[in-house]
Order: structure tokens, then sequence, then C-alpha cells
């Protein structure tokens, strides 16, 4: 219950922040800049969504029900994406095709045009923005929709070819609206990461909730009208997950038996060239371009990659990682443990309260962390200056404590999951024979859960590492003073317009980001349901 009402903390404050009188920033917000946040952020939103839904779908479509040429290649490249941050692919993408980028360069090398003498779409804009996001996030409605395609009845399928429906009548009429709860989801997914974010909005100019956030509390000096902000933004995060849920609610008669081995329709000619394309174009343009743009500007000036300042950078970034992973782990398996022990209602509610931090933005963590944390420092410090004389300096914001309890709360819900889908799949009667021999549940958690648990504890502590060396917005707000990470480094930099020594700390990111998408990949490749 304790860990619960931590990780409920910022909500709450956030929340109680809307009655809180400031000092006249959200009004001068409202009448100003406040309204662009709001059609910025929703247009931004609903390109995002038809871009996922569109490549996600196509994708998935092809690789569950066509055999064409790389088709075994494209089933696990498809989700290469997932490990390319979006702030990272906002930078290569904008180093690509900037003024003095190769594309823009060979096009008047070509031509003969100058400066002004022709128009080419600006990627730092709204649009690009949109692109940026669909390239990186489609892979969650990718790998849901792949699963409900492959679990959808044959018999469903024929008998709309039957009926007279073709190839795109089937998709249209039958495929697609069984696959509907599954797109859903994994649309609200992405939705949720491209509300979160804060580094490629920002770099792109796109005037969201998340950067007016951060301006509200860094330049404005307004903490309760970023809360406020926050507020609004934790509306519109609630409001997309009722609209999922809302549609998973909505359908209820589904055949879920598995297709049969080998029922794959093989494309020729050009259809098999117009698979290939739409499979191969966005994890080409979502991964392997931007890692080889990565890569170039790397070996062009490999410097930054090997000075003392990265070296500080890339031990701050792991030493966070490793210290939230182990915590995560760690208070997951106690959440799930007293789950699986216990009937009491409070003990299963707080495993559900812990879920609701991965659908709150970094920004908005930050700011329902900072305010009341900030306050018990301020206090804490005058009172040991008051009654013994101390110095203390700021106890949890002026080091990583606060950081790391950031993390938790957006991350626990991450290695809750894993934690509790390995618990549930070890018999009750093993727990039993060990209570049996009077073992203590404390001690038949050590040595019967967790050996057996091993490859469920080992994967979420390294997602939830990989998610937090990706994580920008929560550390960018909430790091220590002098204290920097590669994530903040590389927006640092890309800002600047220093995009090779950005270049340096994003690919470390993304490196490592790769350890979990290759896991996925190959569980992927073993768990096909049909040949390729």
């Amino acid at each position: 219950m304790a860990v619960a009402a931590l990780l409920l903390a910022p909500i709450a404050m956030v929340l109680g922040s809307t009655f809180a009188t400031g000092e006249g920033t959200w009004r001068h917000l409202a009448g100003t800049v406040l309204p662009d946040y709001v059609a910025s952020t929703l247009w931004l939103a609903l390109g995002v969504a038809f871009g996922v839904i569109l490549l996600g779908v196509s994708g998935a479509w092809l690789v569950a029900t066509y055999r064409f040429p790389g088709r075994g290649l494209f089933e696990w490249a498809l989700i290469l994406p997932l490990a390319m941050p979006g702030y990272v692919i906002a930078y290569a993408s904008t180093d690509f095709l900037q003024f003095a980028g190769p594309v823009q360069g060979a096009l008047r090398a070509i031509t003969g045009w100058q400066a002004g003498e022709y128009w080419f779409p600006d990627i730092r804009s709204l649009g690009g923005a949109v692109l940026v996001f669909s390239l990186v996030l489609y892979p969650y409605v990718y790998l849901l929709a792949r699963a409900a395609f492959l679990e959808q009845s044959a018999n469903l399928l024929e008998a709309g070819r039957l009926l007279g429906r073709g190839a795109w009548g089937t998709f249209f009429r039958v495929a697609l609206p069984l696959a509907r709860p599954a797109i859903a989801a994994g649309t609200s997914l992405a939705l949720m990461e491209t509300l979160a974010d804060f580094g490629a909005v920002s770099y792109f100019g796109v005037q969201t909730f998340t950067t007016g956030i951060y301006r509200a509390w860094m330049s404005m000096g307004d903490p309760v009208a970023a809360a406020q902000l926050s507020a609004a933004l934790l509306a519109v995060v609630f409001i997309v997950l009722l609209a999922e849920r809302w549609n998973r609610g909505q359908a209820r008669y589904y055949d879920y038996s598995m297709r049969p081995q080998g029922q794959l329709h093989r494309l020729s000619g050009r259809g098999a060239i117009a698979a290939t394309l739409v499979c191969g174009l966005p994890p080409t343009l979502g991964f392997v371009l931007p890692t080889a743009i990565l890569l170039y500007r790397v070996a062009a000036e490999p410097g930054p990659l090997f000075s003392d300042r990265f070296v500080s950078l890339a031990i701050n970034s792991f030493t966070l990682s490793g210290i939230t992973a182990a915590a995560a782990v760690m208070l997951a398996l106690l959440l799930a443990y007293a789950a699986r022990l216990s009937q009491w209602w409070p003990v299963h509610a707080a495993s559900r309260v812990a879920a609701l931090g991965y659908a709150m933005p970094g920004a908005v963590i930050a700011v329902g962390i900072l305010v009341p944390v900030g306050r018990l420092d301020n206090w804490l410090a005058a009172w040991f200056e008051a009654q013994l004389g101390m110095k203390v300096g700021l106890i949890f914001t002026g080091g990583v404590i606060a950081l790391v309890y950031a993390y938790l709360v957006r991350f626990l819900a991450i290695a809750l999951q894993a934690v509790e889908a390995g618990l549930a799949k070890i018999r009750p009667s093993m727990e039993d024979a060990a209570r049996s021999l009077g073992r203590t549940p404390g001690q038949v958690l050590a040595r019967v859960h967790v050996p057996m648990m091993g490859a469920s504890l080992l994967a979420a502590a390294l997602i939830v590492f990989v998610d937090v060396m990706k994580e920008l917005p929560a550390t960018f707000a909430m790091r220590p003073f002098n204290f920097d990470t590669l994530a903040v480094q590389a927006y640092h930099y890309a800002s600047d317009e220093r995009l090779s020594e950005a270049a340096a700390a994003s690919l470390i990111i993304v490196a490592v980001s790769l350890l979990p998408v290759i896991l996925l990949s190959r569980v992927i490749a073993k768990g096909r349901q049909r040949p390729g």
C-alpha cells in the first residue's frame, strides 16, 4: 500500500494543482499560447494515429497473410525502429535533410539551383514531427495487429472470398474489423509516447503541452502554471486511454482458432514488389538510415566518443539505469507476490495503481514530484540550519533520489507486467509444497519463485534499463546540478546544431536499446505460426 501511495502521489499533486492560485501565468497562457498548444497537440496526435495505423497495419497484414521476397526478414525487421528514440531520429533526419545536408546538396549539384531558387519541405515542422513519430512508433501497432491477424480463423477469411470479396474486400470487411481492438491498443500506446515526448517536438519547434510545461517551469518560473498544464495533458492522456478501453469493450465475438500451417498466399510480379517496398520502407527510414547517419557522423569525428566528458555521461546514464532497473524489479516482485498471496482487494488495487505511471508523461511526473519534494527539501534545509546549525543543502532534489523516484513512477508498470507474467507460470502446488515443509512466504519467494523466474526478472530489468537510458523529459527537468546523461547531452548538442557530438551520445543509446528489440525479434522468429 505504501508503494502504491508513493506512485500515486505525483498524480494527486498534479490534479490538486488545478485549484491552486498561481502568479497569473495561467491566465496569460490561456489568452496567448494555450490555443496553439491544444491545436498542435491535437493535430500531432491525429497525424501520428493515422501514420502508425497505416504503416503498422499494412506491414502486419502482409507478413501475416502473404508470401513474398524478404518476408522472413521483414517479419522481425519491422520492429527495429523501437530501438530508435524519437529525438534521435529527429536529429538524424535534420542532419540528412537540412540545407547543408547531403540530399539538398545533391539536388543543387544536379540541377544547378541556388539557395532561394527551389522549395524543399522543412523537416523541422509539425509535419516532420508526425513523420518522425510515425516511423518510430508504428511497431506498437505492427506487433499487436500481426498477432491479431495470425489468430484469426482461416474459415472466416475464406468465407469472405467465397462471397465474392477479393483480397481488399476481405481485408476491409473481415480481417480489419476483427483486429480493431488490437489496432486501437497499439495506437493508444503510440499516442501516449507522442504526448509524452519533449526532445523531438522541442527540437522541431512544435508547440505542444509538453514544451509549454517546460517553458512555464524553466522560463517563467511558475510551478503552479506548469502543474496546471500538466493536469491538462494528463486529461488528454486519460481520454486516449478511455477511448481505447471503450473500443475494446465494444468487441464481443471473436474466433481465435489458429490458421493451419502453409496457408500463406503467394504474391508475384508487381504485387510482390509492392509488398516488399511497403514492408521495407518503414524499417529503412525508421532505423537503417538514421543509424547509418549516426555512424557516418561518428566515423568522421570520433573525438567526442572517446573524450572524458563522454565517458562521464555514459557512467551517469548506466548508473541511473542500473539503480532504477534493480529497484523496479524488487518493487514489482514485492507487489506481484503480495497480490498472489493476499485476497484483500486493496493489495490487488495497489498493483493496478502502479500501472498508472506508464500512462503519465515524464514532464507530468517531473512536475508532480518536484513541487512537493522541493518544498520538503527547503523545509528540511531550514530546519537543520535552525535546529542544528548545519547547512545540508537539498537532500532529495540535490541528488539522484528524486530522479530515480520519477523513473520508478514512470516505468514500474513495465517491470510489474513482466514479473506478473513470470509468476503466473509457477503452479500454486509448488508453493504449497514448500510451505508444507515449514518455509515462510519470504523463503518460498527467495528459494522457489525467484530461481524459476530468472528469465522474467532479467527481461523486466533489461526493458526498464533501456527505457531509463532513453528517457529525456523527466531527466531534463529533474537531474541534479552539473549532472547530465547521454540523452540530455544529445539534446543539448543537437539544440546547438553540434550534430557530430550529438551523434556519439545518440549512437550509444540506440546500441543499448537494440538489446530488448533483438530479444523480441528472436521471440517472434521462434513463435511464427507458419513458415515464410
